[in-house]
């Protein structure tokens, strides 16, 4: 059980250990240890089994390394250079069924990075998603048409040293964010829509 974190209800430890962490050893991640993580992916809910969310990987030592990493925030490529491999998730805003606009495409694609990401924590990888990347880049890389939404990046890799990491990042690997309480996310017949902030 992850030790700073304390769930007011009993739920799957998984859930609680569930974390973004960032350091991470550079090691190479076979097709067998990397496929089972798109495996639960793709068993997501999807309205009317449409299935709209892509996934594209570049793993570590390839030709696609190079042009995915550079992608990248500057922040983000100062840790995400010891990932096994890095994954970017699409979903289509035109369902494949009647070809009309699916509404729920980026609640799917969330939905399948959660599975993902449960899948690899359970077998001891570091997943973690990002925003900081060049999303207009992205699409030209990919030769996407509009009818795609690139949701996120996602590195992937194997736990390493945090003492490799930069200072400022250190101490994220053991002390890891909270939750708002669910008196201030849960709500019986009316919301409220009182701004509430927890950043740490």
């Amino acid at each position: 059980m992850n030790p700073s974190r304390k769930s007011d209800y009993s739920i799957q430890p998984i859930i609680l250990n569930r974390v973004s962490n960032r350091a991470m050893s550079g090691e190479v991640l076979t097709q067998e240890e990397l496929m089972p993580l798109f495996e639960a992916a793709r068993w997501a809910p999807s309205s009317s089994n449409n299935q709209l969310t892509r996934f594209v990987y570049a793993n570590r030592g390839s030709e696609f390394w190079d042009p995915f990493f550079n992608l990248l925030d500057t922040g983000n490529q100062t840790w995400c250079q010891k990932a096994s491999a890095l994954i970017i998730i699409l979903s289509r805003k035109i369902s494949y069924y009647k070809n009309r606009p699916q509404r729920t495409h980026s609640f799917e694609a969330g939905a399948a990075f959660e599975n993902l990401a449960i899948e690899g924590v359970s077998k001891g990888l570091v997943v973690h998603p990002m925003g900081g990347f060049d999303i207009e880049a992205t699409k030209k890389m990919l030769n996407l048409e509009d009818i795609w939404n690139i949701e996120c990046m996602v590195a992937i890799g194997k736990p390493g040293n945090i003492k490799d990491l930069p200072e400022e990042f250190q101490n994220r690997e053991t002390t890891h964010s909270d939750r708002l309480p669910l008196s201030s996310i849960v709500f019986e017949g009316k919301i409220n829509t009182k701004p509430i902030s927890l950043i740490n």
